[in-house]
C-alpha cells in the first residue's frame, strides 16, 4: 500500500512540476507514469475497500465485544449482588450458629442441673420408697393382727352362739309371756323350741365350725335336709328355723329351702324377736274361728264393699283419664295456633297443690264427711242439683268401655 501511494504521489508531484515544454515533449513519459499511477490508484482503491471491510468487520467485532463487555458487567453486578446476599446469609448463619451455640451451652447447663436435680430426687424418692415400704409392712402387719383378732373374736362368738341364742329366746319368751319348751317332747333334741298355736316351732342354732365360711352354705343345706326328723312329726310346725350369727349372712345366698313336706328358713339372731312376734300374730288369726257367723258376715261384707269401691273407682278414673287425654289431643290439634299458645301460657302458670299425706296423722272420716258437706252446700248455692240418691245407680249403669 505504501509503494502504490508513493507512486501516485510521485506522479502528482511530477505533473505539478511539469512545465509547458515538458508537457509538450515529455507527454509519453507522463502517459506511462499516468498508467502506473492509475494502476497504483486502483490497487489503492482495492486496498481501501479491503480496509473498509476490515474496519466494518472490526467495528462489528468491537460491537460484539462491547455487548459482551456489557453482559459481563451485568453478570459482574449480579454476581456482586449475589455475593452480597451470600455474605449476608453467611453473616445470618454465623449469627444463628452463635445463637445455637449459646442455646446449646444453656441447654447443657440446664441438662446438668436437671441431672443433678434428678439424682437428688432419686435419692429422696428412694428414701420415700423405703419409708412407704416400712409403713406398708407395718400396715400389713397391723391388718394381719386385726384379722387374727377378728377371726379369734368370730370363733369366740360362734362358739358361744348356741348359748347366746338360747338366752335370747328365753328372754323374748319371758318378755312376751310365751311358752318356751325346755325339753321337747319328741325325738331329735332341737336347740330351742316354742309352743305357739298348738304347735311346736323348732329353732336350731347353727354356726361355722372354723374360720373358713366357704363350706358354711353347704353345711346349712345339709342341716335343712336333716330337719326332716322334726317336720315329719304331726305336732311340729312345718316351718323350721335355722339361726345363724349375724356376721355370717354375707356368705349365705339361699335363705329359704322349700323342701317336699316342709320349709326351712335361715335367719339371724338379731331378727328373732320380730320373727317370734309375727308367729304370735298368726296365732291370733287362729282365733278367727271363734267369731260368730254374723260377725264373720259383717267382716266379709265390709271387705267386699271396699274391694268393689276400689275397683269401681279405678275403672271410673281410667275412663275419665282416657277422656281427658282425648280432650288434650283435641286442644293441640283443633285450636288455632295463637289460641293454643295462649292456652299453653296459662297452663304453665297453673299449679295444683293437693293435700299432703302426713305419716303421723290419720285421715279422719268425720273431717272428710264435713268437707264433702261443704262442697255440696257450695254446689247447691250455685244452682247445681246433685241427685245423691241416684248418683250411685247412674255410675253403676255406665258402660265405661266394658
Amino acid at each position: 500500500m505504501t509503494a502504490n501511494l508513493l507512486t501516485v504521489k510521485a506522479f502528482l508531484d511530477k505533473v505539478k512540476s511539469l512545465g509547458f515544454w515538458g508537457r509538450l515533449f515529455g507527454w509519453t513519459a507522463v502517459r506511462h507514469d499516468l498508467v502506473d499511477a492509475a494502476s497504483a490508484l486502483t490497487s489503492l482503491q482495492n486496498e481501501l475497500s479491503s480496509a473498509q471491510q476490515n474496519i466494518a468487520s472490526v467495528q462489528m467485532q468491537f460491537s460484539v465485544l462491547q455487548e459482551t463487555k456489557r453482559n459481563l458487567e451485568t453478570q459482574f453486578q449480579n454476581l456482586n449482588k449475589e455475593l452480597g446476599a451470600y455474605k449476608e446469609r453467611a453473616q445470618n448463619c454465623e449469627r444463628d450458629l452463635q445463637a445455637v451455640r449459646e442455646e446449646n451451652i444453656q441447654l447443657k447447663k440446664e441438662d446438668e442441673f436437671r441431672a443433678q436435680k434428678y439424682s437428688e430426687e432419686i435419692v429422696s424418692l428412694q428414701g420415700i420408697k423405703q419409708q412407704l415400704q416400712e409403713e406398708r409392712a407395718k400396715e400389713v402387719q397391723q391388718r394381719y393382727e386385726e384379722e387374727v383378732e377378728r377371726l379369734k373374736s368370730l370363733k369366740e362368738t360362734w362358739a358361744a352362739h348356741q348359748t347366746d341364742v338360747q338366752g335370747r329366746m328365753k328372754q323374748i319368751c319371758q318378755k312376751h309371756t310365751l311358752h318356751y319348751v325346755d325339753k321337747a317332747p319328741f325325738r331329735g333334741d332341737p336347740d330351742n323350741t316354742l309352743f305357739i298355736a298348738d304347735e311346736y316351732v323348732v329353732f336350731d342354732a347353727k354356726s361355722p365350725a372354723g374360720d373358713d365360711l366357704k363350706n358354711f352354705p353347704l353345711y346349712l343345706k345339709a342341716q335343712a335336709e336333716g330337719a326332716k326328723k322334726y317336720a315329719k312329726l304331726d305336732s311340729v310346725k312345718k316351718d323350721i328355723f335355722l339361726i345363724v350369727p349375724t356376721n355370717t349372712l354375707h356368705c349365705i345366698k339361699d335363705f329359704v329351702y322349700n323342701l317336699a313336706d316342709y320349709d326351712v328358713y335361715v335367719v339371724s339372731a338379731d331378727s328373732l324377736e320380730p320373727l317370734i312376734l309375727s308367729l304370735c300374730k298368726i296365732e291370733d288369726y287362729e282365733f278367727a274361728e271363734q267369731l260368730s257367723p254374723e260377725e264373720r258376715e259383717n267382716i266379709c261384707r265390709i271387705i267386699g264393699k271396699f274391694a268393689h269401691l276400689s275397683k269401681r273407682r279405678i275403672q271410673i278414673d281410667a275412663f275419665f283419664a282416657r277422656q281427658f287425654i282425648e280432650l288434650a289431643y283435641k286442644c293441640e290439634n283443633s285450636l288455632p295456633a295463637d289460641i293454643h299458645e295462649k292456652v299453653l301460657e296459662f297452663e304453665r302458670s297453673e299449679k295444683l297443690n293437693p293435700p299432703q299425706e302426713k305419716r303421723a296423722k290419720a285421715i279422719n272420716t268425720k273431717e272428710l264427711e264435713n268437707e264433702n258437706g261443704k262442697i255440696e252446700t257450695e254446689v247447691a248455692a250455685k244452682g247445681v242439683a246433685l241427685p245423691n240418691n241416684d248418683i250411685a245407680v247412674v255410675l253403676n249403669e255406665l258402660s265405661l268401655y266394658k
